[in-house]
């Protein structure tokens, strides 16, 4: 009984879904730091990951407190946003990613009653969210995020995804 329970507690699902909303921020987080270390080999390893991290917490509308990353931000705002301007031409292949994980953010904020910021409409300004495409089943994005995160050695464990719990999420 109890196990029938659990599967169709939709805060499972709305776990598993942020767990692969994390490996797409993890992906692009990898993918803007290696691209920035390419074309900056001279400049600090470590600044160039805090900009690639400033820069991926930006789209996903994540702030960290910390004073040190607030310091950081704020004297490095002009590079942090050049780059988030640059994503959908340095990154078009991640755009239907970022679309799906930036929408599962969206909907899983919802059913969990959590006030965020609108992270849809700046994702639209900078060209990285792709307004046409259909919004994809639970099951669906976090298939796609297991095979691109399985291509970016950063995988998550398999969950069965029951389809009554996934219909209700949508609805």
């Amino acid at each position: 009984m109890e196990q029938e329970n659990q599967k169709k507690d939709p805060s499972r699902l709305v776990a598993v879904l942020r767990e692969g909303i994390s490996v797409v921020q993890m992906i692009l987080f990898k993918e803007l730091k290696s691209r920035l270390v390419a074309e900056n080999p001279n400049q600090d390893k470590v600044q160039l990951a805090m900009i690639a991290g400033a820069v991926t917490n930006s789209v996903f509308g994540v702030v960290n407190p910390e004073e040190k990353f607030q310091k950081f931000n704020n004297q490095n705002r002009g590079i942090i946003e050049q780059e988030q301007l640059a994503l959908a031409e340095n990154f078009p292949g991640l755009t239907p990613l970022l679309t799906d994980a930036l929408r599962s953010q969206t909907l899983c904020d919802h059913q969990e009653e959590i006030e965020s910021p609108d992270i849809l409409k700046p994702a639209a300004d900078l060209g990285i969210l792709i307004i046409d495409r259909e919004v994809p089943l639970p099951s669906t994005f976090i298939a796609t995020v297991r095979t691109v995160g399985a291509m970016h050695n950063l995988i998550i464990a398999p969950a069965e995804i029951d389809e009554e719990e996934e219909k209700s999420l949508i609805q």
